[in-house]
């Protein structure tokens, strides 16, 4: 439980400071949007009540493998589900990326490391041997 709210902490703090960006902000609000029209499309066309329908068009979007024990019964609808998810499965990926990217900037572990070492070719070198003078294989 405790490591949920540790979490969840890192994730409000994640948030706080992805909001700042303009890219998360109009990814967020094309998320939203694509969300909200999933909810009534499925609402009106597939009958569902507006918490079932919002379920679906959230769950489906995120690669969770949970069953909702809701299909699309029409054609129409699935075609609509096809594009929808097209779309929104990558518009919702690139929102998670962006959040990750602000949780990884953000801690306070990864600046320190950044600042105690330096990168070579994606290796990282302690500080010790910044001044060390290696000795020359032949």
């Amino acid at each position: 439980m405790v490591s949920v709210i540790i979490s969840f902490g890192r994730l409000m703090k994640a948030l706080f400071h992805a909001v700042k960006e303009p890219k998360f902000v109009s990814i967020l609000t094309t998320v939203a949007f694509i969300v909200l029209s999933g909810t009534l499309f499925y609402s009106k066309f597939e009958g569902w009540s507006y918490l079932d329908a919002a379920y679906f068009a959230v769950v489906s979007l995120i690669p969770t493998g949970v069953n909702t024990n809701l299909t699309p019964s029409t054609s129409g609808t699935k075609l609509f589900t096809i594009l929808y998810l097209i779309i929104g499965t990558g518009l919702m990926f690139a929102l998670l990326l962006t959040l990750g990217r602000s949780m990884i900037k953000e801690s306070p572990k990864r600046k320190y490391r950044l600042n105690k070492n330096i990168h070579i070719d994606e290796t990282e070198v302690p500080t010790q041997l910044k001044t060390k003078t290696l000795p020359n294989k032949k």
